[in-house]
């Protein structure tokens, strides 16, 4: 039995992950801002008031589960926004930013106040998305979005690097085009199918393989 840590855990894919692992007898604290009737229904510990944009928040939560050993960390709290060239005003670019606190700086504040719940053997997950990779943009539009999982990459492969000492892997992994209200139900695969691809795709990583960007399906994805 593994002690999976979740953020973004009350709705979508989160919530998934969290009845995923549930079901294969694993103990899941579920972090998040508020949590939700589908939540409470599970037998997680459920850690509310997360906010992954307040330090205070993260350092509580630390102290709260100073006495327990995290196997693996899921950063999957995240916000999309929509912007269209010509039309980014003000409060376009101030949606940016909140992308930017959120997609991007979000992970890397949960990793580092969480750090010390983490050991050898120990297993980050980043959940990203395709949008962040440059290589792969044949559309364009969606400035924050895109920008934001470009930095989380980045972020990822950073931690990668400085965790790897440790003994603990980092992996940047793209759960699919997910039907969940982030995008408006329309995607192509349900948020139980995304979270069983998720954890078999974690599992079946290595160390060697830190720092690596992968889809949920087994495919590596380009920078």
């Amino acid at each position: 039995m593994s002690v999976v840590l979740i953020t973004g855990a009350n709705r979508g894919i989160g919530l998934a992950l969290v009845q995923r692992y549930l079901a294969r007898g694993d103990e899941v604290i579920a972090a998040c801002r508020q949590s939700s009737d589908a939540l409470e229904a599970t037998t997680a510990r459920i850690e509310r008031g997360i906010d992954i944009g307040s330090d205070a928040a993260l350092a509580a939560l630390a102290a709260r589960l100073e006495d327990v050993r995290v196997d693996v960390l899921l950063c999957n709290a995240g916000v999309l926004e929509r912007e269209a060239f010509g039309d980014i005003d003000a409060d376009a670019f101030e949606g940016m930013r909140r992308q930017f606190e959120v997609n991007a700086l979000g992970p890397l504040r949960t990793v580092q106040a969480l750090r010390g719940l983490l050991g050898e053997g120990s297993r980050v997950g980043i959940i990203t998305s395709r949008m962040g990779s440059m290589a792969d943009n044949g559309s364009g539009g969606y400035y924050g979005y895109r920008a934001s999982k470009a930095a989380v990459n980045a972020i990822g492969r950073s931690l990668a690097m400085d965790l790897k000492p440790r003994g603990i892997g980092v992996f940047l992994l793209h759960p699919g085009f997910v039907s969940t209200d982030m995008v408006g139900n329309a995607g192509e695969i349900s948020p139980a199918e995304s979270a069983a691809q998720l954890v078999d795709r974690l599992d079946g990583l290595t160390l060697e393989q830190t720092g690596t960007f992968w889809h949920a399906n087994g495919q590596s994805l380009p920078w």
